[in-house]
């Protein structure tokens, strides 16, 4: 076949162990991986206007991962030069060959900007390809053959699932245990998780403050926003270099396929080598959404409340400052001030010691650690001494049982018997805190636990 004729896809399927040349659309594409061997390779699949109702996969290798297509955007268009048409167990494929085949890759977007992106080594630009791309572009612009994704919103993630996600990366970090996270946020709140960790185990094994082994520095956590679930995403994937490469701090992107899961209590993501990134142009429309939700969140003082616990928290609780606006956990977390105090919704997910029997030291004293979340951050938080006899407002130990049993979310049976060991689902309630934030001290007081 000649260097200068393209060919249509439903023609150059049936030019089996042929070299073709093919102008197509990409429908989808996957990341850069490592062979067995030495070098790297992509899947495309591709569409043209005479095979799109099925696509037709494209296999590029190459030795650099800079020697592959890599992509911008689905709906983009792709020449390809001398690829090679194969079968395999009926279904044909073509094969780009590095030594021999050539790529070069154009906005898919109606314009009159003709120039490729990104060529390989051996492309050669020709005189009718500005043709052929205006028309396919003339062709994508009047069709609905590139699906436009949804994209979630962390709030609504309810269970483990595969999303796409429109977030602004606010961090990248690389853990003890040398992977690297990103972390993500969209300004609206995770929904709460059940907690399956036992009450006795939190001594030896207790809920984790964060996903992360080590947290980010407080210089670090000063920068993150104050409202909104921020997510922590692994990256699991061969070519970790290049996704750093793509990643831009302080800058909104598209993540498609990307897991959700629970690791104790906490949502978490994994983004894996079927997962993709894209930038976002700063008038996005799903930056606008996102930012100006957020925006309305900040300034409003019921905004600051968890979205899960509206319309109102639970009244197991009672606060004397009730003139006091409402703040999240990041509030207290990253206060600049030595001492201060915040009101805030939360939910009591942990308690040492476990058993009502031991709140009290030696001495007489309360001495009690809880756990409290909320969808920005967990912290520990002690009712000590005087500040524990006002919290726990209550002289007999049955009664006082009932109420942690209810503030702890610990299922009851119909007579009344606490079940333990199954999932709890802890209140939203509201808790004033006295705080040193530099210090991450944080204690209980002025509240009163009700039952």
């Amino acid at each position: 076949m000649g260097d200068y004729q393209f060919l249509m896809l439903k023609d150059a399927i049936t030019c089996i162990n042929q070299k073709v040349n093919l102008f197509a659309v990409i429908l989808d594409f996957t990341l850069p991986q490592r062979t067995k061997g030495t070098d790297y390779f992509c899947k495309l699949k591709v569409i043209d206007e005479s095979h799109s109702e099925f696509w037709v996969p494209v296999h590029v290798f190459a030795q650099e991962i800079d020697g592959l297509p890599l992509v911008a955007s689905v709906g983009d268009i792709i020449q390809l030069s001398r690829v090679t048409m194969t079968v395999h167990e009926g279904d044909v494929y073509a094969i780009f060959n590095n030594k021999f085949s050539s790529f070069a890759l154009y906005d898919g977007k109606d314009g009159d900007n003709f120039h490729p992106y990104k060529v390989s080594l051996r492309f050669h630009e020709r005189e009718h390809d500005e043709k052929i791309i205006a028309s396919m572009r003339k062709w994508l612009a009047s069709s609905e053959v590139i699906d436009v994704p949804n994209f979630s919103l962390l709030r609504e993630i309810d269970r483990v699932v595969c999303v796409n996600l429109a977030c602004k990366v606010l961090h990248i970090s690389k853990t003890t245990n040398d992977k690297w996270m990103v972390f993500l946020w969209d300004g609206t709140d995770a929904p709460p998780i059940s907690i399956y960790n036992k009450l006795e185990d939190e001594l030896h094994n207790p809920l984790p403050l964060h996903f992360e082994p080590l947290p980010p520095s407080r210089d670090v956590l000063c920068t993150f926003p104050t409202v909104g679930t921020i997510l922590r995403v692994i990256l699991d994937v061969d070519c970790v270099t290049y996704i750093l490469q793509l990643l831009k701090v302080d800058q909104w992107m598209k993540f498609f396929h990307v897991f959700c899961k629970m690791h104790d209590g906490l949502w978490y993501g994994v983004f894996t080598s079927s997962s993709m990134i894209r930038d976002m142009p700063n008038d996005d429309i799903l930056i606008f959404e996102r930012q100006s939700n957020c925006d309305q969140r900040s300034l409003g003082e019921l905004d600051r409340m968890p979205y899960w616990s509206c319309p109102w928290p639970s009244k197991i609780t009672e606060v004397k400052r009730i003139d006091v606006p409402f703040s999240t956990l990041m509030d207290v977390l990253t206060c600049k001030k030595e001492t201060n105090n915040f009101r805030c919704v939360v939910r009591f997910v942990a308690v040492i010691p476990w058993r009502v029997e031991d709140f009290r030291a030696p001495c007489g004293a309360y001495r009690v650690r809880f756990t409290l979340e909320d969808p920005t951050a967990r912290i520990h938080a002690y009712a000590h001494a005087e500040n524990g006899e006002e919290f726990f407002n209550c002289s007999s130990s049955d009664a006082l049982k009932r109420k942690v049993i209810k503030l702890l979310g610990v299922p009851v049976s119909r007579d009344g018997e606490a079940i333990m060991g199954g999932a709890r689902n802890p209140p939203w309630v509201q808790c004033y805190l006295k705080s040193k934030p530099i210090k991450q001290r944080h204690w209980i007081f002025e509240t009163k636990l009700l039952g």
